[in-house]
């Protein structure tokens, strides 16, 4: 037995199907994943992406040399990896492909919380959705023994509550890596359209094949409690703890768990059948809801997010389950005094610090300063004591941002991005302003590693510079600077004179993190 988180358990389960490659971009909730293999299974191919549409295309070209590869990503990563992953669908795999969508409910560390499973039958792939950490492990042979019975990736989604709790998993002996193989059939991998069509046809006829899989699976499964129940509950992924949480059999509801996907269509109709109404527990957006609702007609009751019986945003609990199952909810605390929230902050002594109290002092000399931030820790530039950024979209869209609004005539228009974001995704953006000699400032704060998500490598460490030379930028608007207190008046001047040049510039302040400096000082104790 291993006491061990989800993230932990998708790893192991992972290693113990003999995988050969893992390839992965670090975003909570899933950068546990491929951290763990890291430190425990050195025979596995482990090294960080520079994002996850990379992380994808090298994933599907292990597959190709016909070795089981996983690809990891939070939920947000998706949107980056989607031309390559619904393409891989087209394809098809060689060796066994699993996609691991760790998606953030309530949008604790993310932009939003869309749901990874409409990636997945968006591509017309199956979905395997873990209800528990030992499912987690479970599934990962199962997953790729099934994309290789199919020929398909699969695509597996897992939630932050899962992702980041910890339970006792019982393991089994591991399976050997499998032996080089390269896939001989050129016609699945050239894309032509004539080929793409003709795969495309072979994938939609197997969907039939797909909805027989779930329909046979273990991880769907039926508890009939009464052969007539007034109410029935369709409990998808973690749900199912929070339904069973509430001792459905104590109330006389039969519960339907569904953990493999596209949806058991027969296995609903024949639940559904036995229960006067349904709730259907997920969490996530209502998509098993809006297809349940199409299956059943517009006369079957259905409770649910759509309905308000469940919230319409947000994680689900066992609280609000057992509120939509009738069971009445204790609150002994509902009248206590709130603990006063404590905004997260950048670390005392960070260099994302220094750069933005230059920034606020020069933009304060221009009434019409615009600073477009991005996605890392420096997003905490937003909060106070700075309120030093004006935008947060996406990754890379600071350069982008900022390149179009100094196209509608803003000045000055200013970005800020960060190292691993930069490689990630800024760089087409800078190239784009390079090549339309857009008068941006672009600052690339630089503190040597992925810091956001716990000091990962950074893709472009020690080639910032070169990077901006060769995408164009002049040689005498690269400036590297050293963000300290003491050198506030150079790096004010420099931000100055480049922001009085008319065209690209890029102001490169570089201080390693101090989180990671800490490590290896005590690394080196």
């Amino acid at each position: 037995m291993k006491l061990l988180l989800g993230d932990e358990a998708v790893a192991l389960g992972a290693v113990h199907a003999g995988i050969s490659g893992v390839y992965a971009y670090p975003g909570t909730p899933s950068t546990e994943i491929t951290e763990y293999i890291q430190a425990h299974a050195p025979e596995v191919r482990s090294r960080w992406c520079t994002n996850e549409k990379t992380a994808m295309e090298a994933a599907l070209g292990m597959s190709y040399a016909g070795k089981r590869a996983l690809v990891c990503m939070k939920h947000v990563g998706m949107n980056v990896a989607a031309d390559a992953f619904v393409n891989s669908a087209i394809t098809g795999v060689n060796g066994g492909l699993v996609v691991l969508a760790a998606d953030d409910p309530s949008m604790h560390s993310s932009q939003n919380e869309q749901d990874s499973r409409f990636y997945g039958k968006f591509a017309m792939i199956p979905i395997l959705e873990p209800s528990s950490q030992q499912e987690a492990y479970d599934m990962m042979p199962y997953a790729y023994a099934l994309s290789e019975e199919l020929k398909l990736p699969v695509l597996m989604r897992v939630v932050t509550r899962l992702a980041h709790s910890r339970a006792e998993i019982a393991v089994r002996e591991p399976l050997k890596q499998k032996a080089l193989s390269p896939d001989n059939e050129r016609t699945h991998w050239v894309l032509l359209p004539g080929n793409a069509r003709r795969q495309y046809a072979t994938l939609v006829e197997k969907q039939t094949q797909l909805l027989a899989s779930s329909e046979e699976s273990a991880y769907n499964k039926s508890e009939i409690i009464n052969q007539k129940s007034k109410l029935g509950v369709i409990a998808c992924g973690i749900a199912y703890n929070y339904v069973m949480e509430n001792e459905p059999e104590r109330l006389g509801v039969s519960v339907l768990k569904v953990s493999h996907y596209p949806l058991p269509e027969e296995a609903i109709k024949a639940f559904a059948a036995q229960c006067d109404a349904l709730l259907i527990a997920e969490d996530g957006q209502p998509m098993v809801e809006e297809q349940v609702k199409a299956l059943l007609g517009a006369d079957y009751v259905l409770k649910g997010r759509l309905t308000g019986d469940l919230p319409r945003m947000g994680e689900l609990t066992p609280d609000c389950v057992g509120a939509a199952l009738g069971v009445a909810m204790e609150q002994p605390y509902a009248n206590a005094q709130h603990v006063m929230p404590r905004p997260p902050a950048l670390c005392q002594g960070c260099g994302h610090r220094d750069v933005y109290d230059a920034l606020n002092k020069v933009a304060a000399e221009y009434p019409d300063a615009r600073i477009f931030g991005d996605i890392g820790c420096y997003t905490l530039g937003a909060l106070p004591p700075f309120r030093a950024i004006d935008s947060c979209v996406d990754m890379g869209a600071s350069i982008t941002m900022a390149k179009g609004a100094a196209d509608a005539g803003v000045y000055p228009a200013i970005a800020v991005i960060g190292d691993s974001t930069f490689t990630h995704s800024g760089m087409t953006g800078l190239l784009d302003a390079v090549n339309d000699g857009s008068n941006i400032t672009v600052v690339i704060s630089d503190n040597l590693t992925t810091a956001m998500t716990g000091g990962q490598d950074s893709a472009g460490t020690n080639k910032f510079e070169a990077i901006c030379l060769g995408l164009g930028v002049e040689p005498e608007h690269v400036r590297v600077v050293v963000p300290l207190p003491k050198n506030m008046e150079e790096i004010t001047r420099i931000i100055r004179e480049e922001i009085a040049y008319k065209g690209v510039s890029v102001i490169i302040p570089r201080r390693e993190c101090m989180q990671t400096l800490k490590r290896k000082l005590r690394n080196k104790k």
